[in-house]
């Protein structure tokens, strides 16, 4: 599951930049150029970590992931689970980089953790500009052109049964609060399975480096994200 998109070496797993950049376009839908392998800032994608975590350690019915740094290419990165269940994934100067809370049934099912992952990374990989571009533009600020930076902050969801499901997510609200030159971005979503309610969960994100909303500005980004996606996706036809 997703082994393409990492190497493990002995008890670390180490993520390249064309490994994450791959992630992001192919799997997530994601052209944030900060995911690009030459991007001065580069980061690896939280939902590829979001990924790895399913994968090592199975799909909880109540799971919370906070995501405290941003992580850098072929950094050596260890999941881990503590004493009291806490999962952690940590570099090995004890750096974190992610931290989840987890509780009720687990299920190991290569096939419905795969599927709740790719479903739940392609629902978040839109971010932007389907999700926020609408926020900013009621709210009337926006990211700095120039440096736009939107951080991944956390997310956590409740599942009602862990079996027998083929998921699917739908954006069911979605807020922003503006905090001077930063804003949090809240989007609920609910999950569902053959027409039928499963769950719910929410993801924030923060919006950094704020300034006043520019239609102009905005649809540059916004075509410039249109033509990475055009271009990713006749280059791997």
């Amino acid at each position: 599951m997703f082994k393409d998109f990492y190497t493990q070496r002995g008890d670390y797993v180490v993520i390249s930049a064309e490994q994450a950049s791959r992630f992001a376009k192919g799997v997530a839908g994601d052209y944030n150029p900060i995911h690009n392998p030459d991007a001065r800032r580069f980061c690896v994608p939280g939902d590829l970590l979001f990924a790895l975590v399913l994968t090592k350690f199975g799909l909880s019915r109540q799971m919370e992931f906070r995501f405290t740094n941003m992580v850098g290419a072929d950094t050596p990165l260890k999941f881990s689970e503590a004493d009291d269940g806490t999962l952690h994934v940590c570099d090995e100067s004890g750096k974190g980089y992610l931290q989840v809370v987890r509780s009720g049934d687990i299920t190991h099912d290569p096939a419905v953790v795969e599927a709740f992952a790719r479903c739940y990374v392609a629902f978040s990989g839109k971010n932007f500009p389907h999700y926020l571009k609408p926020l900013m533009e009621q709210h009337g600020v926006m990211f700095n052109p120039k440096r736009p930076l939107v951080i991944y902050d956390s997310m956590g969801f409740s599942l009602e049964r862990l079996d027998g499901f083929s998921p699917g997510l739908t954006l069911n609200h979605s807020s922003l609060e503006v905090h001077g030159k930063r804003a949090d971005a809240r989007l609920e979503f609910s999950i569902e399975s053959a027409g039928e309610a499963v769950g719910v969960g929410s993801k924030k994100l923060v919006v950094s480096g704020l300034c006043d909303y520019d239609a102009d500005e905005m649809a540059a980004i916004v075509e410039e994200f249109y033509r990475l996606k055009a271009a990713y996706e006749t280059a791997s036809a």
